[in-house]
């Protein structure tokens, strides 16, 4: 009785075993795996002129204007403030439809990249490519107000997004006399894919950063301004504590960044209601070299190279840093432990109600003031 009892705990023991590996290489390729699209998570309930009803979200809930995607991204629409809100029911503006038909839309997704191209934004610029270490990167070369500047500002979008989350930024550091090179980077879905298409959470993207420095380097840059989104922040970070081409780089601009990547995979983890050995042995495949046969990736992930919190001494620049405690992805905590770490060089402007990588959406005269205010006092 005993003996059999042993078994069948053991047994038990080995399925759960079984279980969270399963579930643990589940969630660890579906991190670094590019997704092909992305999900319309709001209903559209109604249409009138101006106006459209949706189902009530966090996101369609939060106040400002965004960009809304339709029907799997065959429409594109601008939506403004809020009108009325009831218990079901949120009903927004609608400022523009720039393509497909709204009226026959019965799901979509809001989006903070509220410009597409720089022509939305109605300034001049060149198509240009970045030689980076897999290839030529496309990107956008946008020059200052007044005209050509050798103050530039090189933008670095996030996770699962293209270049075209940047375009916000652009408008205010034109302003401020900067020159914008608004980059791709391996698999984003517009520059070349690395050979295990794989992200590295910013642990490899930074050498496509490193080489947008070389080409604003080549082309007339003397000060560089950095900028990141998001995974596009963690790429930022890792670019100017690890290359070796950032002497012209005189500050760093994050908005809502992945300052270090153990609690955010945590976080997710526990949204996703992932038992805690599920969420700690993602975590544990991710950085394990023999790994890379379940997840995919042609090399492990260094947390704690990623560990911006633990390294921050090794920050030589100003850094401006916005983050929402309200981030519904990425929590605050780690972008508060950082300026908390570095008051010295750490400018920190912290929003509540916005969600992640839309505090331009939701305040865009603070967020643009805070970022004037910086440009103005870097120089």
């Amino acid at each position: 009785m005993v003996a059999a009892a042993s078994i069948a705990f053991g047994a038990a023991l080995g399925a759960a075993g079984l279980a969270t590996g399963a579930l643990a290489a589940y969630f660890a390729r579906k991190i670094v795996t590019p997704p092909t699209s992305r999900p319309d998570d709001v209903r559209v309930l109604a249409v009138d002129g101006t106006t459209v009803t949706l189902s009530r979200t966090m996101d369609s809930l939060t106040p400002g204007r965004y960009s809304f995607w339709f029907s799997h991204d065959a429409g594109h629409a601008r939506l403004g403030e809020i009108l009325e809100v009831d218990e079901r029911h949120v009903v927004r503006e609608v400022l523009e439809v720039e393509f497909g038909d709204l009226t026959t839309a019965r799901h979509g997704r809001l989006s903070g990249w509220y410009y597409l191209t720089p022509e939305d934004l109605g300034v001049p610029h060149q198509d240009v490519a970045v030689a980076t270490p897999v290839g030529p990167a496309p990107a956008w070369l946008i020059p200052a107000a007044p005209g050509t500047s050798d103050d530039w500002a090189i933008m670095v979008h996030g996770r699962a997004v293209t270049r075209s989350e940047c375009l916000r930024a652009v408008p205010t550091f034109r302003e401020a006399g900067y020159t914008c090179l608004v980059v791709s980077y391996r698999n984003d879905g517009e520059a070349p894919d690395s050979p295990d298409h794989r992200y590295s959470l910013g642990d490899r993207e930074w050498q496509d950063v490193a080489s947008a420095i070389d080409y604003a380097l080549e082309h007339g840059a003397e000060r560089i301004v950095l900028m990141g989104w998001s995974m596009g922040g963690a790429t930022v970070l890792q670019t100017i504590t690890r290359a070796t081409n950032t002497a012209a780089v005189r500050g760093i601009v994050l908005e809502s960044p992945a300052v270090e990547w153990r609690s955010i995979l945590e976080y997710q983890g526990t949204l996703n209601r992932l038992p805690w050995p599920v969420r700690r042995a993602t975590i544990a495949l991710l950085s394990q070299p023999w790994a890379r046969y379940v997840t995919g990736q042609e090399e492990s992930i260094d947390f704690n190279r990623l560990d911006l919190v633990r390294r921050a001494g090794e920050l030589r620049v100003p850094v401006l840093l916005f983050h929402s405690k309200d981030d519904g992805y990425v929590p605050a905590d780690a972008s508060r432990a950082l300026a908390q770490a570095r008051p010295d060089i750490v400018t920190y402007e912290e929003f509540s109600v916005a969600r992640h990588t839309k505090l331009w959406n939701y305040d865009e005269p603070r967020w643009t003031a805070a970022i004037a205010r910086w440009l103005a006092a870097l120089r």
